[in-house]
Protein backbone atom coordinates (compact mmCIF):
# COMPACT_ATOMS: atom_id res chain seq x y z
CA UNK A 1 0.00 0.00 0.00
CA UNK A 2 1.14 3.47 -0.82
CA UNK A 3 -0.52 6.73 -1.03
CA UNK A 4 0.03 9.34 -3.06
CA UNK A 5 -1.23 13.00 -2.28
CA UNK A 6 -2.81 16.11 -4.26
CA UNK A 7 -5.55 18.58 -3.94
CA UNK A 8 -8.78 17.01 -2.76
CA UNK A 9 -11.88 18.46 -4.52
CA UNK A 10 -14.72 18.66 -2.45
CA UNK A 11 -15.32 16.19 0.55
CA UNK A 12 -15.70 12.92 -1.02
CA UNK A 13 -14.11 9.21 -0.90
CA UNK A 14 -14.93 6.28 -3.68
CA UNK A 15 -13.14 3.03 -4.55
CA UNK A 16 -12.56 1.29 -8.00
CA UNK A 17 -10.28 0.09 -10.19
CA UNK A 18 -8.01 2.22 -12.67
CA UNK A 19 -8.36 2.90 -16.21
CA UNK A 20 -6.12 5.57 -17.63
CA UNK A 21 -6.89 7.79 -20.40
CA UNK A 22 -5.78 6.97 -23.73
CA UNK A 23 -2.59 8.99 -24.72
CA UNK A 24 -2.39 11.71 -27.16
CA UNK A 25 -2.16 11.72 -30.89
CA UNK A 26 1.31 11.66 -31.87
CA UNK A 27 2.47 15.12 -33.15
CA UNK A 28 2.78 15.65 -36.95
CA UNK A 29 6.28 15.40 -38.36
CA UNK A 30 6.77 18.69 -40.29
CA UNK A 31 7.02 18.05 -43.89
CA UNK A 32 6.26 19.76 -47.01
CA UNK A 33 2.66 19.89 -47.80
CA UNK A 34 2.06 18.74 -51.61
CA UNK A 35 -1.41 20.26 -51.74
CA UNK A 36 -0.56 24.02 -51.57
CA UNK A 37 -0.92 26.57 -49.26
CA UNK A 38 -4.44 27.31 -50.10
CA UNK A 39 -5.91 23.84 -50.12
CA UNK A 40 -4.13 23.23 -46.48
CA UNK A 41 -6.00 26.74 -45.47
CA UNK A 42 -9.15 25.42 -46.16
CA UNK A 43 -8.89 22.10 -44.45
CA UNK A 44 -7.21 23.81 -41.30
CA UNK A 45 -10.26 25.98 -41.30
CA UNK A 46 -12.71 23.60 -41.98
CA UNK A 47 -11.31 21.79 -39.33
CA UNK A 48 -11.47 24.48 -36.49
CA UNK A 49 -14.77 25.43 -37.71
CA UNK A 50 -16.26 21.70 -37.12
CA UNK A 51 -14.25 21.42 -33.79
CA UNK A 52 -15.88 24.64 -32.80
CA UNK A 53 -18.94 23.59 -33.51
CA UNK A 54 -18.74 20.43 -32.07
CA UNK A 55 -17.93 22.11 -28.73
CA UNK A 56 -20.70 24.40 -28.92
CA UNK A 57 -23.21 21.44 -29.57
CA UNK A 58 -21.81 19.76 -26.57
CA UNK A 59 -21.83 22.72 -24.09
CA UNK A 60 -25.75 22.98 -24.95
CA UNK A 61 -26.20 19.86 -23.66
CA UNK A 62 -24.16 20.15 -20.49
CA UNK A 63 -25.32 23.50 -19.41
CA UNK A 64 -24.12 24.89 -16.10
CA UNK A 65 -20.68 25.63 -15.11
CA UNK A 66 -19.92 23.39 -18.29
CA UNK A 67 -21.54 25.10 -20.62
CA UNK A 68 -19.22 28.44 -19.67
CA UNK A 69 -16.45 26.55 -19.96
CA UNK A 70 -17.27 24.37 -23.38
CA UNK A 71 -18.37 27.74 -25.02
CA UNK A 72 -15.00 29.05 -24.24
CA UNK A 73 -13.34 26.42 -26.19
CA UNK A 74 -14.81 26.91 -29.01
CA UNK A 75 -14.22 30.53 -28.97
CA UNK A 76 -10.64 29.99 -28.33
CA UNK A 77 -10.77 26.82 -31.29
CA UNK A 78 -11.67 30.48 -33.72
CA UNK A 79 -9.49 32.98 -32.14
CA UNK A 80 -8.15 35.38 -35.29
CA UNK A 81 -4.63 35.27 -33.52
CA UNK A 82 -4.37 31.25 -33.27
CA UNK A 83 -5.90 31.78 -37.41
CA UNK A 84 -3.51 33.85 -37.90
CA UNK A 85 -0.41 31.65 -36.21
CA UNK A 86 -1.82 28.55 -38.30
CA UNK A 87 -1.75 30.65 -41.27
CA UNK A 88 1.83 31.43 -41.19
CA UNK A 89 2.93 28.49 -40.51
CA UNK A 90 0.78 26.93 -44.02
CA UNK A 91 2.34 30.15 -45.74
CA UNK A 92 5.85 28.65 -44.60
CA UNK A 93 4.85 25.12 -46.21
CA UNK A 94 3.75 23.05 -43.90
CA UNK A 95 0.70 21.04 -43.98
CA UNK A 96 -2.37 21.89 -41.88
CA UNK A 97 -1.67 19.30 -39.38
CA UNK A 98 1.46 20.18 -38.66
CA UNK A 99 0.55 23.76 -38.44
CA UNK A 100 -2.07 23.61 -36.12
CA UNK A 101 -0.22 21.20 -33.74
CA UNK A 102 2.64 24.04 -33.59
CA UNK A 103 0.88 26.72 -33.40
CA UNK A 104 -1.41 25.76 -30.73
CA UNK A 105 2.00 24.20 -29.01
CA UNK A 106 3.48 27.54 -29.15
CA UNK A 107 0.06 29.46 -27.49
CA UNK A 108 0.29 27.32 -24.46
CA UNK A 109 4.29 27.02 -24.02
CA UNK A 110 3.25 31.33 -23.69
CA UNK A 111 0.22 30.36 -21.16
CA UNK A 112 2.05 27.75 -19.22
CA UNK A 113 5.32 30.55 -18.70
CA UNK A 114 2.56 32.62 -17.34
CA UNK A 115 1.14 30.24 -14.89
CA UNK A 116 -1.07 29.86 -12.17
CA UNK A 117 -4.68 30.54 -13.33
CA UNK A 118 -3.99 30.84 -17.41
CA UNK A 119 -1.41 28.01 -16.71
CA UNK A 120 -4.25 25.92 -15.93
CA UNK A 121 -5.89 27.22 -18.88
CA UNK A 122 -3.09 25.34 -21.44
CA UNK A 123 -5.05 21.99 -20.84
CA UNK A 124 -7.59 23.20 -22.86
CA UNK A 125 -5.41 24.46 -26.10
CA UNK A 126 -3.93 20.52 -25.51
CA UNK A 127 -7.76 19.11 -26.14
CA UNK A 128 -8.72 21.94 -28.91
CA UNK A 129 -5.64 20.49 -30.98
CA UNK A 130 -6.18 17.24 -30.01
CA UNK A 131 -9.79 17.45 -32.05
CA UNK A 132 -8.56 19.68 -34.85
CA UNK A 133 -5.79 17.03 -35.45
CA UNK A 134 -7.87 14.01 -35.24
CA UNK A 135 -10.67 15.88 -37.25
CA UNK A 136 -7.57 16.59 -40.16
CA UNK A 137 -6.60 12.97 -40.06
CA UNK A 138 -10.13 11.31 -39.91
CA UNK A 139 -10.11 9.71 -36.55
CA UNK A 140 -11.60 9.65 -33.54
CA UNK A 141 -10.21 11.82 -30.70
CA UNK A 142 -9.16 10.60 -27.59
CA UNK A 143 -11.32 10.74 -24.81
CA UNK A 144 -12.83 9.14 -21.74
CA UNK A 145 -12.46 5.13 -21.95
CA UNK A 146 -15.37 2.72 -21.75
CA UNK A 147 -13.86 -0.70 -20.04
CA UNK A 148 -17.62 -2.22 -19.97
CA UNK A 149 -17.62 -1.40 -15.64
CA UNK A 150 -17.28 1.19 -13.31
CA UNK A 151 -13.90 2.65 -12.88
CA UNK A 152 -11.44 5.46 -11.56
CA UNK A 153 -10.22 7.40 -14.13
CA UNK A 154 -6.66 8.72 -14.22
CA UNK A 155 -5.29 10.97 -16.64
CA UNK A 156 -2.82 13.82 -17.17
CA UNK A 157 -5.46 16.32 -17.24
CA UNK A 158 -9.45 16.40 -18.17
CA UNK A 159 -10.22 18.51 -21.35
CA UNK A 160 -13.84 20.37 -20.38
CA UNK A 161 -15.59 18.96 -23.54
CA UNK A 162 -14.82 15.29 -21.45
CA UNK A 163 -15.52 16.28 -17.98
CA UNK A 164 -19.05 18.00 -18.99
CA UNK A 165 -20.07 14.36 -20.59
CA UNK A 166 -18.49 11.93 -17.99
CA UNK A 167 -21.69 9.39 -16.80
CA UNK A 168 -21.77 9.80 -13.52
CA UNK A 169 -22.56 6.07 -13.17
CA UNK A 170 -19.73 4.56 -14.91
CA UNK A 171 -16.68 6.91 -13.36
CA UNK A 172 -16.69 6.66 -9.73
CA UNK A 173 -13.39 9.30 -8.92
CA UNK A 174 -11.09 11.24 -11.19
CA UNK A 175 -7.28 11.58 -10.54
CA UNK A 176 -5.28 14.02 -12.81
CA UNK A 177 -1.33 14.38 -12.79
CA UNK A 178 -1.58 17.78 -13.77
CA UNK A 179 -3.61 20.60 -12.68
CA UNK A 180 -4.96 22.47 -9.61
CA UNK A 181 -8.00 23.36 -7.66
CA UNK A 182 -8.71 26.21 -10.40
CA UNK A 183 -8.95 24.12 -13.48
CA UNK A 184 -11.04 23.61 -15.58
CA UNK A 185 -10.96 19.68 -14.14
CA UNK A 186 -11.03 21.10 -10.97
CA UNK A 187 -14.01 23.47 -11.46
CA UNK A 188 -16.55 21.23 -13.50
CA UNK A 189 -16.23 17.78 -11.08
CA UNK A 190 -16.81 19.92 -7.84
CA UNK A 191 -20.30 21.06 -9.82
CA UNK A 192 -20.93 17.39 -11.16
CA UNK A 193 -19.89 16.22 -7.57
CA UNK A 194 -17.28 13.97 -8.38
CA UNK A 195 -14.90 13.31 -6.19
CA UNK A 196 -11.65 14.49 -7.62
CA UNK A 197 -7.66 14.54 -6.72
CA UNK A 198 -5.80 17.17 -8.60
CA UNK A 199 -2.10 17.91 -9.24
CA UNK A 200 -1.12 14.26 -7.72
CA UNK A 201 2.35 13.88 -10.29
CA UNK A 202 2.96 10.52 -8.62
CA UNK A 203 -0.30 9.07 -9.82
CA UNK A 204 1.61 8.99 -13.10
CA UNK A 205 2.83 5.49 -12.05
CA UNK A 206 -0.78 3.88 -11.39
CA UNK A 207 -1.46 1.09 -13.83
CA UNK A 208 -4.87 -0.11 -15.28
CA UNK A 209 -6.96 -1.78 -12.76
CA UNK A 210 -5.06 -1.27 -9.38
CA UNK A 211 -7.51 -0.73 -6.60
CA UNK A 212 -7.54 2.67 -4.84
CA UNK A 213 -9.08 4.76 -2.47
CA UNK A 214 -9.43 8.29 -3.71
CA UNK A 215 -10.26 10.27 -0.95
CA UNK A 216 -11.00 13.86 -1.45
CA UNK A 217 -11.52 15.38 1.93
CA UNK A 218 -7.76 14.39 2.73
CA UNK A 219 -6.22 15.13 -0.55
CA UNK A 220 -4.74 11.15 -1.20
CA UNK A 221 -5.09 8.26 -3.39
CA UNK A 222 -4.35 4.87 -1.36
CA UNK A 223 -3.62 2.15 -3.88
CA UNK A 224 -3.40 -1.39 -3.12
CA UNK A 225 -5.99 -0.72 0.27
CA UNK A 226 -6.26 -3.62 2.74
CA UNK A 227 -10.02 -5.28 3.22
CA UNK A 228 -10.31 -2.56 6.24
CA UNK A 229 -9.50 0.26 4.61
CA UNK A 230 -12.50 -0.76 1.76
CA UNK A 231 -14.62 -1.32 4.34
CA UNK A 232 -14.01 1.88 6.18
CA UNK A 233 -13.86 4.34 3.14
CA UNK A 234 -17.45 2.63 2.06
CA UNK A 235 -18.78 3.14 5.56
CA UNK A 236 -17.67 7.03 4.99
CA UNK A 237 -18.74 6.63 1.14
CA UNK A 238 -22.65 5.63 2.45
CA UNK A 239 -22.64 8.36 5.00
CA UNK A 240 -21.73 11.35 2.75
CA UNK A 241 -24.38 9.62 0.19
CA UNK A 242 -26.90 9.61 2.93
CA UNK A 243 -26.40 12.96 3.99
CA UNK A 244 -25.77 14.59 0.08
CA UNK A 245 -29.09 12.28 -1.25
CA UNK A 246 -30.93 13.78 2.50
CA UNK A 247 -33.55 16.84 2.25
CA UNK A 248 -31.61 20.25 2.23
CA UNK A 249 -31.11 20.90 5.92
CA UNK A 250 -30.20 24.42 7.80
CA UNK A 251 -26.40 24.39 8.21
CA UNK A 252 -25.54 23.35 11.69
CA UNK A 253 -21.89 21.69 13.24
CA UNK A 254 -22.62 18.93 15.10
CA UNK A 255 -23.36 20.33 18.25
CA UNK A 256 -25.90 22.21 16.97
CA UNK A 257 -24.56 25.73 16.75
CA UNK A 258 -26.05 26.96 13.49
CA UNK A 259 -24.31 28.23 10.40
CA UNK A 260 -26.14 29.74 7.56
CA UNK A 261 -25.68 28.69 4.14
CA UNK A 262 -25.92 30.80 1.57
CA UNK A 263 -25.38 31.14 -2.00
CA UNK A 264 -23.80 33.36 -4.08
CA UNK A 265 -25.79 34.54 -7.26
CA UNK A 266 -25.07 36.37 -10.40
CA UNK A 267 -28.59 37.24 -11.74
CA UNK A 268 -32.38 36.30 -10.80
CA UNK A 269 -32.43 33.17 -13.31
CA UNK A 270 -29.91 31.40 -10.44
CA UNK A 271 -32.44 31.47 -7.90
CA UNK A 272 -34.54 28.75 -8.82
CA UNK A 273 -31.25 26.00 -8.27
CA UNK A 274 -30.30 27.80 -5.09
CA UNK A 275 -33.61 27.05 -3.41
CA UNK A 276 -33.51 23.53 -5.14
CA UNK A 277 -29.97 23.30 -3.34
CA UNK A 278 -31.49 23.84 0.44
CA UNK A 279 -29.83 27.76 -0.10
CA UNK A 280 -31.41 29.41 3.10
CA UNK A 281 -30.90 32.68 1.17
CA UNK A 282 -28.30 34.88 -0.40
CA UNK A 283 -25.29 35.96 0.61
CA UNK A 284 -24.19 37.71 -2.01
CA UNK A 285 -26.14 38.97 -5.05
CA UNK A 286 -23.56 40.45 -7.68
CA UNK A 287 -25.69 43.46 -9.40
CA UNK A 288 -22.85 44.21 -11.88
CA UNK A 289 -25.07 41.88 -14.34
CA UNK A 290 -27.19 45.09 -15.16
CA UNK A 291 -24.27 47.27 -15.68
CA UNK A 292 -21.76 45.45 -17.41
CA UNK A 293 -23.38 44.88 -20.70
CA UNK A 294 -25.11 48.73 -20.85
CA UNK A 295 -23.52 51.22 -22.61
CA UNK A 296 -25.84 53.31 -19.57
CA UNK A 297 -26.91 52.85 -15.96
CA UNK A 298 -30.18 51.21 -16.17
CA UNK A 299 -33.13 53.09 -14.97
CA UNK A 300 -34.69 52.32 -11.51
CA UNK A 301 -38.02 50.67 -13.08
CA UNK A 302 -35.59 48.46 -14.97
CA UNK A 303 -33.48 47.78 -11.83
CA UNK A 304 -36.42 47.39 -9.11
CA UNK A 305 -38.03 44.47 -12.37
CA UNK A 306 -34.89 42.65 -11.56
CA UNK A 307 -34.16 42.77 -7.79
CA UNK A 308 -38.51 42.01 -6.90
CA UNK A 309 -37.47 39.21 -9.28
CA UNK A 310 -34.83 38.33 -6.53
CA UNK A 311 -36.32 38.94 -3.72
CA UNK A 312 -39.42 36.73 -4.56
CA UNK A 313 -37.43 33.95 -4.13
CA UNK A 314 -37.10 34.19 -1.11
CA UNK A 315 -39.99 34.80 1.07
CA UNK A 316 -38.79 35.06 4.76
CA UNK A 317 -35.17 34.35 4.36
CA UNK A 318 -31.78 36.87 3.96
CA UNK A 319 -31.22 38.29 0.53
CA UNK A 320 -27.63 39.95 0.64
CA UNK A 321 -27.18 42.51 -2.76
CA UNK A 322 -24.38 44.28 -2.93
CA UNK A 323 -23.98 47.86 -4.32
CA UNK A 324 -22.36 47.89 -8.07
CA UNK A 325 -18.59 47.10 -7.78
CA UNK A 326 -16.93 48.61 -10.77
CA UNK A 327 -13.65 49.60 -11.55
CA UNK A 328 -10.56 47.30 -11.90
CA UNK A 329 -11.24 44.19 -13.75
CA UNK A 330 -15.35 45.65 -14.32
CA UNK A 331 -14.65 49.15 -15.72
CA UNK A 332 -17.70 51.15 -16.68
CA UNK A 333 -17.12 53.94 -19.16
CA UNK A 334 -20.21 56.04 -17.87
CA UNK A 335 -18.97 55.44 -13.92
CA UNK A 336 -15.36 55.50 -14.20
CA UNK A 337 -13.86 56.07 -18.19
CA UNK A 338 -10.80 57.52 -16.76
CA UNK A 339 -7.52 55.27 -17.07
CA UNK A 340 -5.50 54.13 -14.00
CA UNK A 341 -1.85 52.81 -13.71
CA UNK A 342 -3.06 50.29 -11.26
CA UNK A 343 -6.79 50.20 -11.51
CA UNK A 344 -7.06 47.77 -8.16
CA UNK A 345 -5.59 50.19 -5.83
CA UNK A 346 -7.78 52.91 -7.62
CA UNK A 347 -11.17 54.56 -7.41
CA UNK A 348 -13.21 51.28 -7.62
CA UNK A 349 -16.28 49.47 -5.24
CA UNK A 350 -17.88 51.88 -2.71
CA UNK A 351 -14.68 54.82 -3.86
CA UNK A 352 -16.29 54.88 -7.49
CA UNK A 353 -20.22 55.03 -6.51
CA UNK A 354 -19.35 58.16 -4.37
CA UNK A 355 -17.45 59.57 -7.47
CA UNK A 356 -21.13 59.09 -8.79
CA UNK A 357 -23.36 59.28 -6.57
CA UNK A 358 -26.54 59.41 -8.43
CA UNK A 359 -25.92 55.71 -9.63
CA UNK A 360 -25.74 54.63 -5.53
CA UNK A 361 -28.67 56.49 -4.84
CA UNK A 362 -30.81 54.84 -8.13
CA UNK A 363 -29.73 51.77 -6.91
CA UNK A 364 -30.28 52.00 -3.27
CA UNK A 365 -34.34 53.46 -4.85
CA UNK A 366 -34.82 50.59 -6.68
CA UNK A 367 -34.04 48.08 -4.35
CA UNK A 368 -36.41 50.13 -1.58
CA UNK A 369 -39.23 49.61 -3.83
CA UNK A 370 -38.45 46.17 -4.54
CA UNK A 371 -37.79 45.50 -0.64
CA UNK A 372 -41.76 47.03 -0.48
CA UNK A 373 -43.11 44.47 -2.98
CA UNK A 374 -41.83 41.89 -1.42
CA UNK A 375 -41.33 39.41 2.29
CA UNK A 376 -37.70 38.92 1.62
CA UNK A 377 -35.65 40.21 4.60
CA UNK A 378 -33.19 42.77 2.22
CA UNK A 379 -29.60 43.10 3.69
CA UNK A 380 -27.54 45.82 1.32
CA UNK A 381 -23.81 45.91 1.78
CA UNK A 382 -21.08 48.08 -0.25
CA UNK A 383 -18.26 46.91 -1.34
CA UNK A 384 -14.20 47.91 -1.09
CA UNK A 385 -15.14 49.80 2.41
CA UNK A 386 -11.69 50.89 3.90
CA UNK A 387 -12.56 53.18 6.69
CA UNK A 388 -14.84 54.02 9.50
CA UNK A 389 -16.07 57.21 7.39
CA UNK A 390 -16.94 54.80 4.51
CA UNK A 391 -18.68 53.11 6.60
CA UNK A 392 -20.85 55.72 8.59
CA UNK A 393 -21.55 57.26 5.01
CA UNK A 394 -22.84 54.19 3.11
CA UNK A 395 -25.05 53.22 6.35
CA UNK A 396 -26.23 56.79 6.94
CA UNK A 397 -27.39 56.91 3.04
CA UNK A 398 -28.96 53.30 2.65
CA UNK A 399 -31.12 54.09 6.37
CA UNK A 400 -32.09 57.32 4.45
CA UNK A 401 -33.69 55.14 1.74
CA UNK A 402 -35.43 53.06 4.74
CA UNK A 403 -32.88 49.81 4.44
CA UNK A 404 -33.16 48.60 7.64
CA UNK A 405 -30.11 46.49 7.25
CA UNK A 406 -26.80 48.14 6.10
CA UNK A 407 -23.56 46.51 5.81
CA UNK A 408 -19.88 46.09 4.28
CA UNK A 409 -17.52 44.09 2.85
CA UNK A 410 -14.36 43.50 4.25
CA UNK A 411 -11.82 43.06 1.39
CA UNK A 412 -8.67 45.09 2.52
CA UNK A 413 -6.58 44.73 5.77
CA UNK A 414 -7.42 48.08 6.26
CA UNK A 415 -11.01 47.21 7.34
CA UNK A 416 -10.20 44.07 9.01
CA UNK A 417 -8.13 45.66 11.32
CA UNK A 418 -10.89 48.41 12.33
CA UNK A 419 -13.23 45.81 12.31
CA UNK A 420 -14.69 46.56 15.72
CA UNK A 421 -14.63 50.34 14.46
CA UNK A 422 -16.70 49.58 11.48
CA UNK A 423 -19.12 46.84 13.18
CA UNK A 424 -20.06 49.83 15.70
CA UNK A 425 -21.60 51.44 12.80
CA UNK A 426 -22.94 48.57 10.07
CA UNK A 427 -24.63 45.94 11.13
CA UNK A 428 -23.23 43.19 9.42
CA UNK A 429 -19.83 42.66 7.48
CA UNK A 430 -19.39 40.22 4.82
CA UNK A 431 -15.90 39.15 3.58
CA UNK A 432 -14.56 39.03 0.16
CA UNK A 433 -11.33 36.61 0.83
CA UNK A 434 -10.67 36.88 -3.26
CA UNK A 435 -9.91 40.58 -2.79
CA UNK A 436 -8.90 40.23 1.27
CA UNK A 437 -6.04 37.87 -0.28
CA UNK A 438 -5.35 39.72 -3.19
CA UNK A 439 -4.57 43.06 -1.07
CA UNK A 440 -3.00 41.33 1.90
CA UNK A 441 -0.37 39.21 -0.70
CA UNK A 442 0.11 42.37 -2.95
CA UNK A 443 -1.05 39.61 -5.48
CA UNK A 444 -2.82 40.57 -8.54
CA UNK A 445 -6.12 38.51 -8.73
CA UNK A 446 -5.86 39.23 -12.78
CA UNK A 447 -2.21 38.47 -13.20
CA UNK A 448 -0.71 34.98 -13.30
CA UNK A 449 2.54 35.32 -12.43
CA UNK A 450 1.87 36.08 -8.91
CA UNK A 451 -1.51 33.44 -8.88
CA UNK A 452 0.66 30.98 -6.46
CA UNK A 453 0.08 33.84 -3.58
CA UNK A 454 -3.53 33.98 -4.55
CA UNK A 455 -4.74 31.07 -1.93
CA UNK A 456 -6.94 31.94 1.13
CA UNK A 457 -5.31 29.34 3.02
CA UNK A 458 -2.20 31.99 3.78
CA UNK A 459 -2.29 32.18 7.56
CA UNK A 460 -1.75 36.05 7.31
CA UNK A 461 -4.94 36.28 5.51
CA UNK A 462 -6.71 33.80 7.65
CA UNK A 463 -5.77 36.38 10.81
CA UNK A 464 -7.32 39.50 9.34
CA UNK A 465 -10.41 36.69 9.12
CA UNK A 466 -10.20 36.31 12.57
CA UNK A 467 -9.60 39.68 13.75
CA UNK A 468 -13.50 40.64 12.08
CA UNK A 469 -14.79 37.01 13.59
CA UNK A 470 -13.41 38.37 17.11
CA UNK A 471 -14.74 41.72 16.21
CA UNK A 472 -18.04 40.63 15.21
CA UNK A 473 -18.70 38.78 18.72
CA UNK A 474 -17.49 41.30 20.95
CA UNK A 475 -20.33 43.83 19.00
CA UNK A 476 -22.88 40.87 18.61
CA UNK A 477 -23.15 41.78 14.47
CA UNK A 478 -23.39 38.73 12.16
CA UNK A 479 -20.05 37.71 10.29
CA UNK A 480 -20.20 36.02 6.72
CA UNK A 481 -17.92 35.13 3.94
CA UNK A 482 -18.62 34.90 0.49
CA UNK A 483 -15.30 34.58 -1.42
CA UNK A 484 -14.45 31.58 -2.90
CA UNK A 485 -12.53 30.27 0.46
CA UNK A 486 -16.32 29.85 1.41
CA UNK A 487 -16.54 26.50 -0.85
CA UNK A 488 -14.10 24.69 0.00
CA UNK A 489 -15.41 22.04 2.98
CA UNK A 490 -12.22 21.85 4.71
CA UNK A 491 -11.49 25.64 4.75
CA UNK A 492 -15.26 26.39 5.68
CA UNK A 493 -14.48 25.11 8.75
CA UNK A 494 -11.16 26.68 9.53
CA UNK A 495 -13.54 30.28 9.07
CA UNK A 496 -16.36 29.24 11.45
CA UNK A 497 -13.50 28.24 13.82
CA UNK A 498 -12.17 32.03 13.25
CA UNK A 499 -15.83 33.36 14.18
CA UNK A 500 -17.50 33.35 11.05
CA UNK A 501 -20.96 33.10 11.26
CA UNK A 502 -22.90 32.30 7.93
CA UNK A 503 -21.54 30.96 4.89
CA UNK A 504 -22.27 31.76 1.30
CA UNK A 505 -20.61 30.06 -2.07
CA UNK A 506 -21.77 28.75 -6.02
CA UNK A 507 -24.84 26.53 -5.22
CA UNK A 508 -23.50 23.14 -6.14
CA UNK A 509 -20.85 23.73 -3.44
CA UNK A 510 -23.67 23.78 -0.35
CA UNK A 511 -24.41 20.10 0.02
CA UNK A 512 -20.65 19.11 0.73
CA UNK A 513 -20.13 22.24 2.72
CA UNK A 514 -22.97 21.24 4.70
CA UNK A 515 -21.98 17.43 5.31
CA UNK A 516 -18.28 18.75 6.23
CA UNK A 517 -20.04 21.07 9.23
CA UNK A 518 -22.20 18.13 10.30
CA UNK A 519 -18.92 16.25 11.29
CA UNK A 520 -17.72 18.59 13.58
CA UNK A 521 -18.21 20.80 17.10
CA UNK A 522 -17.22 24.79 17.29
CA UNK A 523 -14.55 23.49 19.42
CA UNK A 524 -13.22 21.32 16.91
CA UNK A 525 -13.24 24.07 14.32
CA UNK A 526 -11.41 26.32 16.46
CA UNK A 527 -8.75 23.80 16.85
CA UNK A 528 -8.48 23.43 13.83
CA UNK A 529 -8.53 27.37 13.20
CA UNK A 530 -5.88 27.41 15.36
CA UNK A 531 -3.60 24.86 13.67
CA UNK A 532 -3.55 26.88 10.21
CA UNK A 533 -2.98 29.66 12.10
CA UNK A 534 0.30 28.20 13.29
CA UNK A 535 1.61 26.89 9.67
CA UNK A 536 3.91 29.59 7.82
CA UNK A 537 2.97 29.36 4.46
CA UNK A 538 -0.80 28.48 2.51
CA UNK A 539 0.32 24.76 1.82
CA UNK A 540 1.68 24.05 5.39
CA UNK A 541 -1.80 25.58 6.84
CA UNK A 542 -4.32 23.39 4.31
CA UNK A 543 -1.68 19.98 4.83
CA UNK A 544 -1.68 20.55 8.52
CA UNK A 545 -5.69 20.97 8.96
CA UNK A 546 -6.09 18.22 6.50
CA UNK A 547 -4.25 15.87 8.87
CA UNK A 548 -5.84 16.87 11.56
CA UNK A 549 -9.43 16.56 9.92
CA UNK A 550 -8.77 13.06 9.59
CA UNK A 551 -7.33 12.37 12.78
CA UNK A 552 -10.74 13.85 14.82
CA UNK A 553 -13.51 11.15 15.38
CA UNK A 554 -16.04 11.65 12.74
CA UNK A 555 -19.47 12.77 14.36
CA UNK A 556 -21.37 12.39 11.46
CA UNK A 557 -19.96 8.49 11.47
CA UNK A 558 -21.02 8.36 14.94
CA UNK A 559 -24.53 8.69 14.36
CA UNK A 560 -25.14 6.83 10.99
CA UNK A 561 -23.26 3.44 12.03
Amino acid sequence: MTEIRGVGIGQGVAQGPVVRMAEALPAPEKTASAAGADAERTRAREAVAAVAAELQERAETAGGAAQEVLEAQAMIAEDPTLQDEVDARIDDGGTAEWAVHDAFAGFKATLEAVGGYLGERAADLDDIAQRVLAHLRGVDAPGIPDPGHPFVLVARDLAPADTALLKLDQVLALITTDGGPTSHTAILAREKGIVAVVGAADAASLENGQQVIVDAAAGTVTTDPSAEELERAQVRADARAAAVDAPPSPGALADGTKIALLANLGKPADAAEAVARGAEGVGLFRTEFLFLSASQAPTVAEQRTSYRDLLSAFPGKKVVVRMLDAGADKPLAFLNDAHEENPALGLRGLRSLRASEDILREQLTALAEADAETEADLWVMAPMVTTVEETKYFTGLAREYGLKTAGVMVEVPASALLADRVLAHADFASIGTNDLTQYTMAADRMLGSVALFQNPWHPAVLRLVGEVGAAGARTSKPVGVCGEAAADPLLALVLVGLGVTSLSMAPAALADVRLALSERTLDETRRLAEIALAADDAAGARNAVAEAFTDLPSHQKETTS
